[in-house]
């Protein structure tokens, strides 16, 4: 199963990811990255893989990763 891995330095935390999640498997952190934003963190026991994530990043930070197997 594909799921969802972000890519913390490019995240500007606008919250779309959150937002927009509809198994709600992810949450801004407590973790700022190298520009001073908080970055999302995924439950991966939640996500489904689905990349409606990685569709409405405005920034690229969201990336879909296939599972190999």
């Amino acid at each position: 199963m594909n799921k969802a891995s972000v890519v913390a330095n490019l995240c500007k935390s606008c919250g779309y990811c959150v937002k927009f999640c509809p198994k709600k498997a992810i949450s801004i952190g407590g973790k700022r990255n190298s520009k001073g934003h908080y970055y999302p963190v995924i439950d991966l026991s939640l996500c489904i893989g689905c990349g409606t994530c990685a569709v409405v990043c405005p920034e690229a930070a969201m990336e879909i990763l296939k599972e190999e197997g």
